[in-house]
């Protein structure tokens, strides 16, 4: 199967940042497809779409970016509140694409990372996005809370060490994670993709893992990833609890996918905790897979994504 065939690749300046998208090539003529906007999450690249890609693309027009501090958009230090990495401004990063595209109205799927820059786009952009669906996430907010935890908190602490790792301040987490050793940052990385439930790095494309070592293994994406999470634990969660209180809700019907290897079922009651943040209806199933469910079921994803947005 060839590389991204099909597709083009462009990167676009707004919003402050740099930031590179891949997205379908449209002959002239072409009947015009749904768009569905794809994001991945940590920490990879939009790559990870690479698979379920290449069975949508004669359906969607798809739009593929690499998020503020992945791949190859931008990486810019960290202001001191972390805004330029809030999810808000990543989701206005992504309407700026979109809109570049000539693109109004679109269908939106994001993965762990993208799940929540998905979130938060459908919360403030909700007349641009007809559907929405995100894979083994449950919301920010109701994560740090503790909120429906089966089990307690110090397992979330276990799992989920990372979160309160990357947030500690610059640069302890990034040195540890190999700012000044790539080869500590390959084995971060890779110890990273081989765990949450997956077994190893069978499931992974040799030319998608070297992406992600490409993008991932440097002083600055280090920065960056921290960036991303430092912002989720702070002004995030203050834009979670403003949302809540306004009783702002997602609008439009969604689909939550999560790994039965995975260990946010095994913690959180996914399809409740998100229908308590949707007045659309609400769906969901498990899937036979760990934390990175579309390059580990491709074909499965693609079909439930393609029934989803129909």
């Amino acid at each position: 199967m060839s590389w991204f065939d099909g597709f083009e690749s462009r990167c676009f300046e707004l919003n402050g940042a740099t930031i590179h998208a891949r997205f379908s090539r449209v002959a002239l003529g072409e009947p015009l497809r749904p768009a569905l906007l794809l994001l991945h999450g940590f920490p990879q690249s939009h790559v990870m779409w690479h698979r379920v890609a290449q069975r949508l693309a004669p359906h969607y027009f798809l739009v593929m970016p690499d998020l503020r501090g992945y791949g190859d958009s931008s990486k810019t230090p960290g202001l001191p509140d972390h805004s330029n990495y809030s999810k808000r401004n990543m989701a206005q990063d992504m309407i700026g694409v979109m809109d570049a595209l000539g693109v109004d109205r679109f269908d939106l799927c994001g993965h762990d990372r993208g799940g929540r820059v998905a979130h938060r786009l459908a919360l403030d952009h909700a007349a641009r996005v007809n559907k929405l669906c995100v894979i083994d996430i449950v919301p920010t907010l109701d994560m740090y809370e503790g909120r429906s935890l089966s089990e307690p908190y110090m397992e979330f602490a276990r799992a989920y060490y990372h979160w309160f790792h990357l947030l500690q301040p610059a640069p302890l987490p990034e040195i540890m994670m190999g700012a000044n050793h790539p080869e500590t940052a390959r084995a971060y990385l890779h110890a990273k993709l081989g765990g949450w439930g997956s077994d190893g790095l069978g499931y992974i494309e040799p030319q998608a893992l070297a992406e992600y070592e490409r993008g991932f293994c440097n002083a600055e994406a280090l920065h960056t990833a921290c960036e991303d999470y430092r912002a989720s634990a702070g002004i995030d969660l203050a834009h979670d609890r403003e949302s809540r209180a306004q009783g702002q809700k997602i609008a439009c019907d969604m689909l939550v996918l999560w790994a039965e290897r995975g260990v946010v079922h095994r913690l959180f009651d996914p399809l409740a905790l998100w229908e308590a943040q949707c007045n659309g209806e609400v769906s969901g199933q498990s899937m036979a897979a760990g934390h990175f469910i579309p390059e580990e079921q491709p074909e499965a994803t693609a079909r439930l994504l393609q029934h989803f947005f129909n």
